[in-house]
C-alpha cells in the first residue's frame, strides 16, 4: 500500500510533458547556408528545437502555426549595445552618465530591452552600462525569471577603462568625479578589477584600449602590452571573452597580441593589422551606425560629402572583410535608438556585405564569436530562439526591420 501511495504521489507530482509547437512558414534561413529552405518546417518542443525539414510529423497534440509568406530565421543577436544609453541626441552622454538616477536608467533599460525583444533581438551582448554599475546583472537576472521581456543577455557590467583616460572630464583637478567606466592602473590593477567585474556577474570583460586622454586630443593607446595580456589572461582564465575598444593601429596591435575575442571599432586597421586578426580568427564588430548616427546628429543628411568619421569606418569595413576578418555584427546601439538595431545591418549591406552573410553574422556568426553554443541557427537541439520576416530576407536586408512574430525558448513573444 505505502509503495502504491508513493507511486500515485509520483504520478499526480509529475511535471507535463513539454508542449509541442509545429511552425509553417514559406521558408526557413538557418542562419549557417546563405540560401533559405522553402517549404522547410521547425518543429518545437518545450524551449528547443526538435526537428527541421519539409513535411514533418508533429505529436497528435501539438499546436500548428502557420506564417503563410515569411521565412522562419533564428532570433538575431545584437553584438555591441548598451541598454543603460539612449541616443545621444535625447541627452549627451556627459549628462547621461552624472545627471540621471539610476533608477531612470534603469527603467529606460527595461523599455529598451523590451523593444529590442519585440525588434527579433532573442539575445544583445550588452557592453557596459556606462555610468550605472552592476545594474546590468539585475536586468540580466530580471529577464531570466521572467519578471520583464528582454533578450537573453550577455553583460560587460562597468567596463575597464585605464586611469585618467576616460570621462566625464572637464572639472576640478583632484575631484572624484564618477566616470562612465571603472578605472584600474598597472598590472596587478587591472587583474583585481577584471576579476572583481566577474564575481560580480560580468559574462564578458570589456577593455578599453585605447582613449583620448584630454579634450580635442586624438585616441592613444591607454594599457601598456603587459597589462593588456595580463587582462585578458585573467578574463580567459575565468571562462570570459574579451572584447577590447580599440581603433588606433597601435591599441588594436595590442588587442590582438593579448588575444582579445573581439576588437569593437577598429577604424584604424591597417592591411597587416587585419590579417593578423585573421590568422587568429579575432572578430572584428565595425558598429557603422554608430559614425553614422554621431554624424546625423551634427546635421550630416546622409549624401555627399561623407563626414571623415564615416568614411574612415566604411573603408575599415571594407579592408577587413577583403583581408578575411570574422564580422560581428553590432552597432554600438544606444547611441542610436533601441529597436533600431537592424540600422547596423542595413549599413553593413550598403558597405558591400552580401546580404545572406549580413544574415550569417547576425545570427550564427555572433553565437560562435561569443561563444555561444546553444543558438545562433535553426537546428535540433539549439534553443527555440526564432523569428518570421516577410518576404526573403537574403534578397532584401530591409525586412529584418519588419519582424512580425518572435518566439523566445519556445514560448511566443511577440506576434
Amino acid at each position: 500500500m505505502k509503495w502504491l501511495l508513493g507511486f500515485a504521489w509520483l504520478v499526480i507530482g509529475a511535471a507535463p510533458a513539454p508542449h509541442s509547437i509545429l511552425l509553417r512558414p514559406a521558408a526557413v534561413f538557418d542562419g549557417v547556408d546563405p540560401a533559405p529552405h522553402p517549404g522547410w518546417q521547425v518543429l518545437v518542443t518545450g524551449d528547443k528545437i526538435v526537428a527541421v525539414g519539409p513535411a514533418l510529423t508533429a505529436p497528435a497534440d501539438a499546436e500548428t502555426i502557420d506564417l503563410p509568406g515569411q521565412t522562419l530565421m533564428p532570433g538575431m543577436i545584437e553584438g555591441h549595445g548598451h541598454l543603460f544609453l539612449h541616443p545621444y541626441n535625447e541627452t549627451s552622454w556627459d549628462d547621461q552618465v552624472l545627471h540621471e538616477p539610476l533608477a531612470l536608467r534603469t527603467a529606460r533599460a527595461v523599455a529598451h530591452a523590451r523593444v529590442t525583444l519585440l525588434a527579433g533581438f532573442t539575445t544583445e551582448r550588452d557592453l557596459g552600462t556606462e555610468g550605472a554599475g552592476y545594474a546590468d546583472v539585475g536586468l540580466r537576472q530580471a529577464i531570466a525569471q521572467g519578471i520583464v521581456p528582454g533578450p537573453r543577455l550577455i553583460v560587460a557590467t562597468r567596463a575597464i577603462v585605464a586611469k585618467g583616460a576616460y570621462g566625464p572630464k572637464g572639472f576640478e583637478p583632484g575631484v572624484d568625479i564618477p566616470q562612465g567606466a571603472e578605472e584600474a592602473s598597472g598590472v596587478d590593477g587591472l587583474v583585481r578589477v577584471v576579476r572583481s567585474q566577474i564575481a560580480a556577474g560580468a559574462d564578458v570583460v570589456k577593455l578599453y584600449g585605447d582613449y583620448r586622454w584630454g579634450p580635442g586630443e586624438p585616441s592613444r593607446p591607454t594599457f601598456s602590452a603587459a597589462e593588456m595580456k595580463a587582462a585578458v589572461e585573467a578574463a580567459h582564465d575565468a571562462g570570459r571573452t574579451v572584447a577590447v575598444h580599440t581603433s588606433t593601429p597601435e591599441g588594436m596591435r595590442r588587442a590582438i597580441a593579448a588575444g582579445a575575442d573581439t576588437i569593437e571599432h577598429g577604424y584604424g586597421g591597417t592591411p597587416e593589422i587585419f590579417r593578423s586578426m585573421a590568422a587568429k580568427g579575432i572578430a572584428l564588430c565595425p558598429t557603422l551606425a554608430a559614425s553614422d548616427a554621431v554624424s546625423r546628429y551634427r546635421g550630416w543628411s546622409g549624401g555627399d560629402p561623407v563626414p571623415p568619421a564615416v568614411a574612415e569606418n566604411r573603408a575599415s569595413f571594407v579592408l577587413a572583410r577583403s583581408l578575411g576578418v570574422p564580422i560581428c555584427m553590432g552597432g554600438d546601439v544606444g547611441v542610436f535608438a533601441h529597436g533600431e538595431n537592424a540600422r547596423e545591418m542595413e549599413l553593413m549591406a550598403a558597405a558591400g556585405m552580401p546580404v545572406a552573410h549580413v544574415l550569417i553574422a547576425a545570427t550564427s556568426g555572433n553565437a560562435r564569436y561569443f561563444h555561444l553554443a546553444d543558438r545562433g541557427g535553426v537546428k535540433v537541439g539549439l534553443l527555440a530562439d526564432l523569428i518570421a520576416v516577410p518576404g526573403d530576407p537574403t534578397r532584401d536586408i530591409a525586412a529584418v526591420r519588419r519582424v512580425g512574430w518572435v518566439m523566445k525558448g519556445g514560448v511566443v513573444v511577440g506576434r
